[in-house]
């Protein structure tokens, strides 16, 4: 299995990008299962299968940066297949029409991202066995018509990771890549309106548009207080602040493909507060797991009432909903049902 990420982020247990914690999930499961995993990925990345690296972007990513590690990329791909010769590839990134190859192997390309930030050339591929999937019956709703596009395989977290039990305290997390679309400056809003502090963990990627939000709308709110920038949060100290929250609060604007931060909340006892954006529409059952609000006064009220909420239906939620063994299990069966469908229609013809 050679499965290529997102050039521009790096893989692991720790990555700030849900893709990337995916990608990651499904390396160390396939290990584990007795797989050969080889992955191309940025430098950094921790694989736990063979890594290939591809040289990451210091600081802000520019025209040509992305056309250098585009190039590096599929130099380093034609090598990986004519090496490793592997029965799929298996791509993560929404650049993906950038570096794939011709036809040859059999490859999936999930899609992480909402269907609209994807080149609309992806919905009507005429490379031979090449299959796209979402990861949420809410994503899969919203893609345009394909005959590439296979049934939804819904992501899941390790939930026995997550299981940690310590005591609540009076402050609001908020996770995730900073950027303007996950618009976290309305959550500082909403805390700083409900007297209670939010801690913002995440990671300003060299993108413009980032870094001036990041400048212009979250620092000014962070120094005004009572709030504070954790930056990137690994998977160990995530869980401590999962779990001693009283919320997760995501104000994404974003239609979300899903939210793992989310699941992984659930799994820690912890509610989860947010705008209805996408597929936390679906993970957060409002009233019970969390609560589903309209604006930031909603968001503030909430932040104050997720103390009331039981912590057992939080975590029985993501035991019983978001496995991540379950979807490694999902896309194994995928996998082999692709190499099959991929033998059988090499056969015919």
């Amino acid at each position: 299995m050679l499965q290529v990420a997102y050039p521009f982020a790096p893989v692991g247990p720790d990555a700030v990008g849900g893709a990337e914690q995916v990608l990651s999930a499904l390396d160390r499961g396939l290990v584990a299962a007795g797989h050969r995993s080889i992955v191309l990925a940025a430098e950094g990345s921790e694989i736990a299968g063979e890594h290939v690296a591809i040289p990451r972007v210091p600081g802000q990513i520019g025209p040509a940066d992305i056309a250098a590690t585009h190039a590096a990329l599929r130099n380093a791909l034609a090598k990986a297949v004519a090496h490793h010769a592997p029965h799929l590839l298996h791509f993560h990134g929404v650049d993906v029409l950038d570096y794939l190859p011709p036809s040859g192997i059999p490859a999936l390309i999930t899609l992480h991202l909402p269907p609209a930030w994807y080149p609309p050339d992806l919905w009507r591929l005429a490379r031979p066995d090449t299959w796209l999937h979402a990861v949420s019956a809410s994503q899969h709703a919203t893609c345009p018509p394909s005959p590439n596009l296979l049934p939804p395989l819904p992501n899941g977290i390790d939930v026995e990771a997550l299981t940690l039990r310590i005591g609540k305290r009076d402050f609001a997390l908020c996770l995730g890549r900073i950027c303007p679309e996950k618009n976290q400056h309305q959550a500082l809003d909403a805390g700083s309106c409900a007297g209670i502090a939010v801690l913002l963990g995440g990671q300003v990627f060299g993108h413009a548009a980032h870094e001036a939000y990041w400048h212009g709308q979250v620092v000014p709110r962070l120094m005004a207080g009572p709030h504070r920038f954790l930056g990137a949060v690994g998977l160990a100290r995530k869980r401590r602040l999962l779990s001693a929250a009283r919320c997760l609060v995501s104000a994404s604007l974003a239609p979300e493909t899903s939210s793992l931060v989310a699941m992984e909340a659930l799994a820690c006892g912890t509610p989860v507060v947010a705008f209805p954006s996408g597929a936390l529409a679906d993970i957060v059952e409002h009233g019970v797991t969390g609560f589903l609000v309209r604006d930031v006064a909603e968001m503030a009220q909430a932040m104050r009432a997720a103390a009331r909420l039981d912590p057992e239906a939080c975590r029985l939620a993501a035991r019983t909903r978001f496995s991540g063994a379950a979807m490694v299990a999902r896309y194994r069966a995928a996998y082999a049902a692709l190499a099959r469908r991929t033998v059988t229609h090499g056969a015919a013809s």
